[in-house]
């Protein structure tokens, strides 16, 4: 499993409705019969779909059985390591499906972009700036850091089909704020991102998880500045703050549909967001997908049994290697850029 390096992120530094019953689509379904070539060949596996319930450990490897899943639910999450091409090529299948079923009636919320950016957001959704004007109004590479082509397929769909996005983020300062003094150190105007009761979630296995996450940094300088306490309230406070604008988009527009984009540790075991959007939509239909790195095994991997609501085999293509320093008697001494922390 990966592990999210949260503290980075929460220090600020920068980084490279209750919704109505949703018949089963047929604008787009053809009420004739399907020959039994056909058949087949939507019940062939899928390689792009390599997804197992994480539950019952039952396939859903084709295109058919993912769109069923995604067509009944009303958020949709689908985890990503941050700079992995294919897990946002997994996001932009998941809101090509949602179309289908659900027309214009989506929203796309970003972890990418905080609170503050959603008037940005919303102006380039309708079309008024340009996306260049909107990478700079919301200074991207500041705010997310990593590469937007990864991205831009989703924003592209968004304002092609005049759909809605949500600015999710607690602005990093606020979450900084919480893990170095506490929730209660917060200002009127920082608790305005949190929803009004901040819940700290007691489920054992993601606690246990972002305890690996703090103790992981041991002795370093960002370890000492806070303690364990504050930093799973920092925790709890970034899921809640996003959380709670899904819900809030999803009880002022029953019907609609909402994809959440954002990082798989905010997705995992269903304790963070999906837990929050939970508690406060009422009979709200959700289906999480945590994206893991790895070829598709022809069984579910056991260790990763609950990990969300299913999990999704992506096997990311290696890294390419840095190159070779040159000969000692060749080599040309610079003065190196700063390398950006991730």
């Amino acid at each position: 499993m990966r592990t999210i390096l949260f503290f980075l992120i929460i220090l600020a530094l920068p980084l490279a409705v209750y919704a109505k019953y949703v018949k089963k689509p047929n604008a787009s379904t053809d009420k004739r019969e399907v020959s039994a070539e056909a058949a087949a060949a939507a019940a062939k596996p899928d390689p792009r779909f390599c997804i197992f319930g994480a539950q019952s450990g039952k396939a859903f490897n084709t295109e058919a059985a993912f769109k069923a899943v995604v067509w009944k639910s009303d958020v949709v999450y689908v985890g990503e390591t941050h700079d992995q091409p294919l897990d946002h090529e997994a996001q932009f299948e998941a809101l090509k499906a949602m179309k289908i079923a659900r027309g214009s009636k989506i929203a796309v919320g970003f972890e990418m972009l905080n609170q503050t950016l959603q008037p940005v957001l919303d102006a380039y959704a309708a079309g008024t700036i340009t996306q260049e004007e909107f990478l700079e109004k919301i200074d991207w590479k500041k705010e997310w850091g990593f590469d937007f082509g990864m991205y831009k397929p989703l924003f592209d769909f968004i304002a092609e089909h005049k759909l809605k996005g949500l600015a999710l983020n607690v602005p990093k300062k606020v979450v900084g704020k919480i893990a170095r003094t506490g929730l209660d150190s917060l200002t009127p105007e920082e608790k305005a991102f949190l929803p009004e009761k901040v819940e700290i979630t007691q489920h054992k296995k993601y606690n246990d998880y972002l305890k690996a996450t703090f103790d992981g940094h041991g002795s370093s300088p960002m370890a000492k500045m806070f303690t364990l306490e504050n930093y799973l309230a920092s925790m709890a406070a970034w899921n809640e703050g996003m959380g709670n604008k899904v819900a809030e988009f999803l009880n002022a527009n029953p019907g609609w549909s909402v994809l959440v984009v954002a990082g798989n540790g905010h997705v995992i075991y269903n304790a963070a967001i999906p837990a929050s959007v939970k508690a406060r939509v009422k009979g709200v239909r959700q289906a999480s997908f945590y994206t893991e790195d790895g070829a598709c095994p022809e069984k579910m991997n056991k260790d990763h049994k609950d990990l969300a609501n299913y999990v999704w085999y992506i096997a990311h293509p290696p890294k390419p290697e840095p190159p070779a320093a040159p000969a000692a008697s060749t080599m040309t001494v610079t003065t190196p850029a700063a390398a950006p922390v991730q």
